[in-house]
């Protein structure tokens, strides 16, 4: 074995279960670039919208991804959406954009314009001289890096992850969202076979993501 491996460590799971902040965690455990593609169908949403395009519209929807220039942007370990030159702030996590996403995450255009800019991200992070990936959302292990080395499936109660929404000022029917992304025909949101499953609703951030993290060490142990 290498004595300087590169990790793909891939998370999935429902809204409010703890995906974005276990990556982080680690992320800064061991010098990940860190993906939150949550945040990518969020922009590319919240784009959408600014242009008035419904996601009923297919033919419009195509134009418009057409049109979409996208990039990365580094910043600190977490790699971000730029779309045209222009990376997207705080109106991704707007109530308008929460209703939204769904609706076009949905869509196979929508997901086919994203599958490629996402798997490039495993290069970015080698540029960078990270030691890994970590990619969290809702098809990663299934089928963004189905031979990611880690693979890992975090659930919540709904009722938890709807105090957990609310805690954050969010207003977010996750259990909706749930629905729609496990009934569309394109990538269905499911939890990848063979990934390690975790169950969050009692358990704290910091507790999820050391029972990761044992998993993961021994890999880059000396």
């Amino acid at each position: 074995m290498s004595g300087n491996p590169f990790i793909i460590v891939a998370i999935d799971g429902g809204a409010a279960s703890g995906k974005s902040t276990t990556s982080r965690m680690l992320s800064e455990r061991f010098d990940l670039l860190q993906s939150d593609t949550g945040s990518y169908y969020r922009a590319v949403t919240s784009e959408m919208l600014r242009r008035g395009v419904s996601p009923g519209d297919i033919g419009s929807v195509n134009g418009a991804l057409e049109q979409m220039r996208l990039g990365t942007r580094i910043v600190g370990r977490s790699a971000e959406i730029e779309i045209s030159g222009h990376t997207p702030g705080d109106e991704i996590r707007s109530g308008e954009v929460n209703e939204a996403v769904s609706h076009y995450a949905a869509m196979p255009e929508v997901r086919a314009a994203l599958l490629g800019y996402q798997r490039g991200l495993a290069d970015a992070a080698r540029r960078g001289g990270f030691r890994g990936l970590v990619m969290e959302g809702r098809d990663i292990g299934s089928v963004i890096f189905p031979d990611a080395d880690f693979r890992f499936f975090l659930h919540a109660e709904s009722s938890e992850r709807e105090r957990r929404r609310a805690r954050e000022g969010q207003q977010d029917r996750v259990a909706e969202r749930d629905r729609i992304d496990s009934s569309r025909k394109a990538a269905p949101f499911s939890r990848p076979e063979g990934a390690v499953s975790i169950d969050t609703t009692r358990l704290t951030i910091a507790e999820v993501a050391d029972r990761m993290a044992a998993a993961i060490a021994p890999r880059f142990a000396p």
